[in-house]
């Protein structure tokens, strides 16, 4: 097989057949039998050799979205004009980055390559061109900016104010420094101004806040698709005018507007912010596109346009008859059909078909076939028979292209046998570049193409075809680690610490000693009877924050004497033991072989593409890990954190399908009735194509059908169990149990743990929660679970806002009405079963617009049951209820939630509650209501000011660990609360019984008296420190030092640098010389140094007893430069030179200790 491919473009001849220059406007061109993708490919190649703009329609979302992954596949990047996601006349509004996409779109139309968007979208009027494009201003470097004249233009343009800026439309002012996310750009900017001059402009990443590249200068567009505040006296007339008798005071979105508040849905309304003339004859994007733009649309538009159109139609014949709210009608939001087409033929079209198209002038059929199938087939013993037979025959190059590397990888290897090692390429521009007969590649692509004699595509559809590949949309942000754990720096003055060699003690501040003429800075802090402690900044990593109870209740340690030295004995006495007893279940369960699960590529592939939706890249993770975990001989136990709503269940169901393919039963346990039917709904729905039996055992069956599920268990015809506590009984035997799930774990009491526990040493554990209760996390923690954290939210949600507030009867009524405006439903927790119906009356009188129900957990199961799915569907818009909805059925259109008594509860109850609601893409809110403000008490306060604060998504899992330094974590394996954790410190206490575990696993006895890190003293006696005028705000700077000392590898020393560098500029000497200090520290510790100190004339370095430098390594050094060493005694070597500048003595202990470090590792 050798050739060598002809033109580099595809389609040449064809394309100079089509002769695109002397398409006129209003001409057409047919062009048919495109099969596969090679419609894609055409398109791309028209477009790179014609200036022109090529329009293509797709025929609804899905198809666009295949459309645009072949377009990037054959290596043309589409500008895709997004539709609003929203139904016509919803009472719902596009999220605003869909609107600042469209708004960029619109102001700055491409004048070539491809605009790609569906049909729908197409219809949908736009704000008429003389609005967009007279409407936006620039702002640039250099120029004079007055900070309240441009926020009131901000302002009037439909931009919030904000604290902080996270989301597209907002804008916030910190002295002379605006923040601004303004439509049309993927990153929010940071304007610095100096006096009214503008200096610098940057992007920076809302998730740190921290800045990230600088930019001249950039356009402001408005923040909606209408001057909503501008345009107000029009909406007013014309609203009148086009609804002549309604009563616009009924109707709340007129009310908004007037008060310049874009209530959701607004959108439909739009038309009324511009006059009539402009709407007829600049509101449809054709009057956006270049006169010489190409349409592109496939010969069935007619239909779907028409489709579309009855659509619309039914939709506004069903919500036309509210007289107070009265709707526009379709013509004036959308475009009808015939406009349409009359619109698009005043276009050059092209009319693209996968079928054939009769010979006339102006038709061209491409020669292209349709994508065989090549089924691989497990059965068999040579699965890939089909794919090695097809290439086998090409006489022309075959590129493979796979979903994703990791895919591509098995792939490879499958093929392996049958076709040697296929070379991997990037993309498709260098396969046609290379001149290999068979290459792999990955990408999203569906469907493959053939051009005979020239080339062929196979996508991994045609291999797996039962596969339905889910489009990756939109990037997805990672969780920065630094955002999930904050430790040192919420130091306050006075709070309690404790220090490894002196006990607890109270943190006084950062003072600055000048030693032997140098500055340094250390930390103070006060012992009982005034003493004193300094900690040097170089080591902070030998204190930590005191947290296993109240800090008014901390001790306070004496310095000189033994208390606290028997303090920790005991405490590592009793970690010792728990150490022990740890690993004897970890022993256990290691020593119990447990099933090793087979993973079925193709079943399982067709089972994964029937989820609806985009897995998240977290959400990835942990399905991979939790499968990985189940293949392995040994009994998985692993601890899925997702927050509310962030697709936990699904890992679930993956596992599930595990289990059941290889014959093994699963049990999925849930703590409530309510939530066991909710899973069994969704179990059965999502394995509706499979010969599964699932059943529920829950308080709801009659007691018939509960022995009968009873007896098919033992007998094995059950494979997926969900249920209560029920399912722990000692009645319920499983004929072969391989997996537990157990749901919502933080609702389980000790008992059932210790059942759940006695069946898990031999099964495989799947534990799924939004908040893991402290005692899980610890265990997850000091490693004896493997924790998986799902933080990224699905595509599209934005966090719950949460407000702590004093309960009044204003209060409540302006949170009950804020939702009930837009539509939405209420929850409403009062948590005393008694006072229920007096609080739900009181609430009918304080806002007589409510629909208000009660539910509590003592009413009878189908009442309850009954109000919830009355709920559910809007009868009620709002539900006056006890903790009993925190698990509960979703009701997406419920989006605020008041809690009454929020100091009563727990932080996982709060956070639990408060992600009832959020769960569909509008924002939250959750008000936390509490007596007073000024009597709340020690913990109450923490709890309520840690969920205000972790308002993002993915606070579950901070929130926990917080509460575990709230509530201290509690003895691990139960009995023994917390007496000695409270003497030591939580933190302490951890990192002692992780070295204990790590010391009996090896088979020694943790020797306690060691120190308990090896952690090098370095002192240069030069000053090493963040200086005040570098960097003012203390918290910020102890942050810092903290991070630093906290470093264990080059790389995240580096990390912390730049971002020093990035936030408050190039680092002064002494800064250079701190990380110069800890970077020793790094190498010294690998070494087993436990101090250098080096001063101009020399100094010494000492070893730890068990350090892993040879002898022979130190006494060849000192044969090579005898003036320069000298041993004194066993572990310290003296050292003789004269080093005064800075820069050399760093060197000069650099390059000993790295040349040390070479001979170890040799």
């Amino acid at each position: 097989m050798s050739f060598r491919p002809k033109a580099i473009y595809m389609f040449q001849q064809e394309i100079s057949q089509l002769n695109l220059q002397q398409l006129k406007a209003g001409e057409k061109r047919w062009v048919g039998n495109l099969q596969g993708s090679s419609a894609s490919l055409l398109f791309k190649e028209m477009a790179s050799q014609t200036k022109q703009l090529f329009i293509l329609v797709a025929t609804n979302n899905q198809h666009l979205g295949q459309l645009e992954s072949e377009l990037e596949f054959y290596g043309i990047k589409p500008t895709i004009f997004p539709d609003w996601e929203i139904l016509p006349y919803d009472r719902l509004s596009p999220h605003q980055d869909i609107v600042s996409e469209r708004l960029s779109i619109l102001s700055n139309m491409p004048q070539s390559g491809v605009l790609l968007l569906s049909a729908s979208t197409l219809v949908q009027r736009v704000a008429p061109t003389s609005w967009i494009l007279g409407e936006h201003f620039d702002i640039q470097v250099g120029q004079k900016f007055k900070l309240e004249q441009q926020k009131m233009r901000l302002i009037q343009a439909g931009y919030h104010l904000v604290d902080t800026v996270y989301d597209h439309g907002e804008f916030a002012v910190r002295g002379s420094i605006m923040d601004i996310y303004a439509s049309g750009q993927n990153a929010p900017i940071r304007i610095d101004l100096f006096d009214d001059e503008i200096e610098s402009l940057k992007f920076f990443d809302p998730e740190t806040q921290r800045t990230t590249q600088n930019l001249q200068q950039f356009a402001v567009l408005p923040a909606k698709e209408f001057p909503l505040k501008e345009g107000r006296s029009i909406f007013r007339d014309r609203y009148a005018e086009s609804f002549p008798n309604a009563n616009p005071k009924k109707n709340p979105v007129y009310q908004d507007v007037l008060e310049g508040i874009a209530s959701p849905g607004l959108e439909f309304y739009f038309p009324l912010f511009f006059s009539k003339e402009a709407m007829l004859n600049q509101s449809m994007l054709m009057a956006y596109l270049p006169k010489n733009s190409i349409v592109i649309t496939d010969k069935y538009l007619d239909d779907t346009l028409a489709s579309f159109w009855k659509d619309v139609i039914r939709r506004y014949e069903d919500r036309r008859h509210n007289i107070d709210h009265p709707i526009l009608s379709p013509e004036q939001i959308f475009l009808p059909p015939n406009q349409v087409l009359e619109q698009l033929n005043q276009f050059a079209r092209i009319i693209a078909s996968a079928e054939e198209f009769v010979e006339k002038t102006g038709v061209l059929n491409f020669k292209t076939e349709l994508p065989p199938r090549l089924p691989v087939d497990p059965k068999q013993e040579q699965p890939f028979s089909a794919v090695k037979k097809y290439i086998d025959a090409a006489s022309h190059p075959v590129l493979l292209v796979a979903e994703s590397a990791g895919r591509r990888e098995t792939l490879k290897d499958a093929l392996r046998a049958a076709l040697g090692d296929i070379p991997n390429i990037d993309n498709f521009a260098d396969f046609r570049k290379s001149l290999y007969a068979i290459a792999i590649t990955s990408a999203p692509l569906d469907r493959g193409l053939v051009i005979p004699d020239q080339l062929t595509v196979i996508s991994e559809n045609q291999l797996y075809e039962h596969r339905v590949v889910q489009r990756r949309r939109k990037r997805q942000q990672e969780v920065s680690e630094e955002f999930l754990i904050r430790s040192l720096t919420e130091l306050s003055i006075g709070a309690p610490v404790v220090h490894i060699d002196y006990g607890v003690g109270r943190y006084a501040g950062l003072v600055t000693l000048s030693i032997d003429d140098q500055d340094y800075e250390f930390l103070q802090l006060d012992y009982a009877d005034a003493a004193k402690v300094y900690v040097p900044v170089t080591n902070l990593h030998l204190i930590s924050r005191y947290s296993g109870g109240d800090p008014d209740l901390a001790p306070l340690h004496k310095l000189g004497t033994d208390a606290w030295s028997k303090a920790k004995r005991k405490a590592l006495e009793q970690i010792h033991d728990v150490a022990a007893e740890l690993l004897h279940i970890q022993a256990r369960r290691q020593a119990r072989p447990g099933f090793s699960f087979e993973l079925e590529q193709s079943p399982y592939m067709q089972f994964a593409s029937g989820f609806a939706y985009e897995e998240t890249l977290d959400q990835a993770n942990a399905i991979e890990a939790t499968l990985h975990d189940m293949q392995l001989a040994k009994p998985m136990d692993r601890l899925v954190c997702g927050d509310v709503g962030f697709g936990k269940t699904e890992v679930a169901m993956r596992a599930a399908f595990l289990a059941v393919q290889n014959n093994k039963q699963v049990a999925v346990l849930v703590p409530t009735t309510l939530l066991a039917q909710q899973h069994y709904e969704s179990f059965k729905d999502r394995f509706a194509d499979w010969p599964i039996r699932i059943e529920v055992l829950s308080r709801f069956g009659s007691n018939k059908s509960h022995v009968k599920t009873t007896e098919d268990l033992a007998a094995g015809k059950v494979d997926i169990v969900i249920g209560t506590h029920k399912i722990l009984q000692q009645s319920i035997q499983f004929k072969n149990l391989g997996l537990m799930i157990v749901d919502e774990e933080h609702r389980f009491g000790v008992r059932d743990k210790e059942r759940i526990k006695a069946m898990r040493a031999d099964v495989d554990m799947l534990t799924l929660t939004a908040t893991p209760i402290p005692r899980t996390l610890n265990m997850a923690f000091s490693g004896m679970r493997d924790l998986s954290i799902i933080a990224t939210p699905p595509a599209r949600r934005l966090a719950v806002k949460t407000f702590v507030q004093e309960h009044t009867g204003d209060s409540v009524k302006e949170a009950i009405l804020r939702e009930l405006l837009r539509g939405g439903q209420v929850y409403f927790l009062h948590n005393e079963v008694d006072s229920i119906e007096r609080t739900a009356e009181s609430l009918r009188e304080l806002v007589p617009e409510a629909r208000v129900a009660v539910a509590h957990g003592q009413m009878r199961e189908r009442e309850l049951e009954q109000v919830m799915q009355q709920f559910y569907h809007k009868e009620y818009n709002v539900l006056v209820c006890s903790t009993i909805i925190e698990t509960g059925i979703d009701v997406p259109n419920a989006n605020t939630i008041v809690i009454e008594r929020a100091d009563k509860l727990g932080l996982a109850q709060l956070h639990q509650l408060r992600g009832r609601v959020g769960r569909s893409h509008h924002q939250a809110y959750a008000y936390l209501l509490v007596p007073s403000l000024k009597s709340l008490k020690g913990d109450a306060e923490k709890r309520l000011d840690a969920i205000q604060r972790a308002s993002n998504l993915g606070a579950g899992f901070m929130l926990a660990t917080e509460d575990l330094e709230i509530r201290g974590a509690g003895e691990l394996l139960g009995e023994q609360q917390s007496g000695s954790m409270q003497a030591i410190g939580y933190s302490l206490y951890m990192e002692m019984l992780e070295k204990a575990t790590k010391a009996i696993q090896k088979g020694k006895t943790p020797n306690f008296d060691a120190p308990l890190s090896l952690t090098a003293e370095i002192n240069l006696h030069m000053p090493a420190l963040i200086p005040d005028d570098y960097l003012g705000d203390v918290h910020q700077r102890l942050m810092f030092y903290k991070r630093i000392s906290n470093t264990d590898s080059q790389e995240k020393l580096d990390n912390i640098r730049m971002e020093l560098i990035d936030r408050f500029g190039v680092p002064p000497q002494p800064v250079k010389q701190l990380f110069a200090v800890h970077q020793m520290r790094l190498k010294a510790e690998q070494l087993g140094i436990t101090k250098v100190d080096i001063g101009s004339k020399g100094g010494h370095i000492e070893f730890s007893p068990d350090t892993p430098v040879q002898a022979i390594s130190i006494i060849q050094m000192m044969q090579k430069h005898p003036t320069f060493f000298r041993m004194e005694g066993g572990q310290r070597l003296k050292i003789m030179v004269m080093l005064e500048d800075h820069q050399k003595r760093i060197q000069f202990i650099s390059d000993l200790l790295s040349n040390l470090l070479q001979e170890i590792h040799g």
